[in-house]
C-alpha cells in the first residue's frame, strides 16, 4: 500500500508541475515500440528530431501568442509565403548574379524572413492597437497572405535556387548534426534566455495573466503584444526558410497543418489557453511529442487522414487535462 501511495503522490506531482505531457509520452513510446521494431533505434530517434525542428519552431513563436492570451492562425500561411518570397528572391538573384551564390542565399533568405515576419507584425498592429480579436485577426491575414503566395506562384512550385543552399540548409551537417538541428537548438538557447531572464520575457506573462494589472504596474502592454506577434511570425518564417531549403523549392501549399499542430504542442505542455502560464522547454518537448506520434503512425503505416484525427484528438485531451489540472491545484490550495 504504501509504494502503491507514493507511485500515485508522484504521478499527482508530475501531474501538476508538468501536465500529461509525461504520462503521453511514456504511453507513446511503449505502444509505438511495440508496434514497429525500427522505432526505438538511434537513426530514427534522429529522424525524429530532425523532422520535429520545423514544428518546434512554429510551436516557440507559437507559445508567446498563447502567453499573452492570444494565438495565431496565421503560422501555416507564414510558412508558404516565407518560402514563395525567399524562393523566387533567391532564384531571381542566383539568375542574375550566377557567380554569388552565398549572396544569393543570403537575399534569398532574408527576403523570406521579412516577409514571414511583416506578417507576424500586422497580426501584431490589429491586435495591440486596434484591439482586434486574435482569432480574426490572424484568420484573416492567414487568408490575404495564402492568397499572395497564391498569386506569386499560380500555384506552381518556384525552382532556380542554388544547389548549396539544399545542400547547406536542407540536407548539411555540421560535427555530424544537421543543420536544422543546429539552428533548432541556437534558436532555443536564445529564446530561453529571453523568456526566463530579461524584462520583456517576464512582461509577456505579466499581460497574458492579467493585461489591466499588468498596464497600471507601467508595462507597455500593446508594445509586449505587438511583439509576442513579431516573435511569433519570425520563428514561423525561419521555420518556413528551413522547410523550404528541405524540399529544394518555394511552395505555396506548405504549412497548412501548422496552426493545429503547434497549439496543439503548446497545450500539450502544459501552456494555459488563458494566457501566462507555459515553459519553452516544455513547448519543445511538445513539439517532439508530437513528432513522435506522427513518425511512429509513419512507422505503423496509418493513413495521413486518421494521423490529423489523432493529432486533434490529442488536442481536445490535452485541453481537458489541463481543466482537471486547474482544478486540481485549486482543490489543494482550499
Amino acid at each position: 500500500m504504501t509504494a502503491n501511495r507514493t507511485a500515485t503522490h508522484w504521478a499527482q506531482l508530475a501531474f501538476v508541475r508538468l501536465g500529461v505531457l509525461p504520462f503521453l509520452l511514456m504511453i507513446a513510446m511503449i505502444v509505438f515500440t511495440l508496434m514497429s521494431d525500427n522505432f526505438l533505434t538511434g537513426r530514427n530517434m534522429l529522424n525524429v528530431v530532425r523532422q520535429s525542428t520545423y514544428l518546434t519552431l512554429v510551436s516557440m513563436g507559437q507559445m508567446f501568442a498563447l502567453l499573452t492570451g492570444g494565438f495565431d492562425l496565421s503560422v501555416g500561411t507564414i510558412l508558404a509565403l516565407t518560402s514563395v518570397v525567399g524562393a523566387s528572391a533567391m532564384a531571381g538573384a542566383y539568375a542574375a548574379m550566377p557567380d554569388a551564390v552565398a549572396l544569393s542565399i543570403l537575399i534569398g533568405i532574408l527576403a523570406g524572413i521579412a516577409a514571414g515576419t511583416a506578417i507576424g507584425a500586422v497580426n501584431g498592429i490589429g491586435v495591440s492597437v486596434f484591439n482586434v480579436s486574435p482569432f480574426m485577426m490572424s484568420l484573416g491575414m492567414a487568408s490575404v497572405g495564402f492568397g499572395i503566395a497564391l498569386y506569386l506562384t499560380g500555384g506552381v512550385p518556384v525552382y532556380g535556387m542554388p544547389m548549396q543552399f539544399g545542400d547547406t540548409f536542407g540536407f548539411g551537417s555540421l560535427l555530424g548534426v544537421p543543420t536544422p538541428i543546429l539552428v533548432t537548438v541556437i534558436l532555443i538557447a536564445i529564446l530561453y534566455f529571453v523568456v526566463n531572464w530579461t524584462r520583456l520575457g517576464r512582461y509577456f506573462y505579466a499581460v497574458g495573466g492579467n493585461i489591466k494589472a499588468a498596464r497600471l504596474s507601467g508595462i507597455n502592454t500593446k508594445l509586449t503584444l505587438f511583439l509576442a506577434y513579431v516573435l511569433c511570425g519570425a520563428m514561423a518564417s525561419i521555420s518556413g526558410i528551413l522547410l523550404t531549403a528541405r524540399l529544394d523549392t518555394g511552395e505555396a501549399n506548405i504549412g497548412a497543418s501548422m496552426p493545429l499542430e503547434s497549439i496543439a504542442a503548446c497545450v500539450i505542455a502544459g501552456v494555459s489557453l488563458r494566457g501566462g502560464v507555459g515553459r519553452l522547454e516544455s513547448v519543445v518537448m511538445g513539439a517532439l511529442f508530437i513528432g513522435l506520434v506522427q513518425n511512429g503512425m509513419n512507422l505503423a503505416r496509418i493513413e495521413s487522414y486518421l494521423q490529423t484525427v489523432v493529432i486533434g484528438a490529442l488536442l481536445i485531451l490535452a485541453v481537458v487535462a489541463d481543466q482537471f489540472r486547474l482544478r486540481y491545484i485549486a482543490n489543494l490550495r482550499d
